[in-house]
């Protein structure tokens, strides 16, 4: 049983994640792979509203994705969003990256070898790991301007459409001890934590929800 301060705690996590920001007209798209094919849809539906001309897919495979996308989860994002419509030649694959940081960096050198002018892109990614592409974006790519995008839902949402309400606690509480831990090891930029968002990601460190914490500091956060 999850308590309900421990869902209140996890709801707190939800929202800080959010960014806020408003979609609009970027030079690219930048879909970061997953095992969720929600956030090549949420590409494809900003692609439809011509928000940019063309979209950056990356992302290699891990082992959470390697059985369900095994040509890569780059490879089925292109896929899927051919299925919905998106012609082939808008979309380029990054098919190397594994983890966040690669993302940004590998997607940026695949730009600037094809000689793509890049003022503005929308980064998609799932919904409760907005403000930390975000902040990995902004220290690798500091001369261009982000815009976070992700599936409009809410945490209930996404529980239900994980099916797995311990997991997805557990990933916002890994994403949350990585704004606090990667910018003093230089993977992204510092942002001000509220105390309350604080407080909530320890009290759900005490209470075991720690299978997606970085292994060197399941204890000491």
């Amino acid at each position: 049983m999850i308590s309900t301060q421990a869902w209140a705690d996890a709801q707190l996590l939800w929202d800080f994640q959010q960014m806020g920001h408003e979609p609009r007209p970027c030079s690219v798209a930048i879909g970061l792979g997953s095992h969720d094919l929600g956030v090549a849809d949420t590409t494809v539906d900003l692609y439809e509203r011509g928000m940019m001309p063309f979209i950056v897919f990356t992302g290699a495979t891990s082992r959470t994705t390697r059985e369900r996308m095994p040509r890569g989860e780059a490879e089925h994002y292109r896929e899927r969003a051919i299925e919905l419509g998106v012609p082939a030649d808008a979309i380029l694959v990054e098919p190397q990256a594994r983890n966040t940081g690669e993302n940004i960096r590998f997607s940026r050198a695949l730009l600037e070898g094809r000689g793509v002018p890049v003022a503005s892109v929308l980064l998609v990614s799932k919904p409760y790991e907005e403000r930390r592409a975000y902040a990995t974006a902004r220290k690798l790519w500091p001369d261009v301007e982000w815009v976070s995008a992700s599936t409009p839902m809410t945490l209930a949402e996404y529980v239900d459409s994980i099916q797995d309400g311990r997991l997805v606690i557990d990933m916002l509480v890994g994403a949350q001890q990585r704004l606090m831990v990667y910018p003093r090891q230089g993977f992204m930029i510092e942002q001000t934590i509220p105390d309350d968002v604080a407080a909530a990601y320890e009290r759900l460190r005490a209470e075991g929800f720690t299978s997606r914490l970085l292994a060197d500091n399941v204890t000491r956060g």
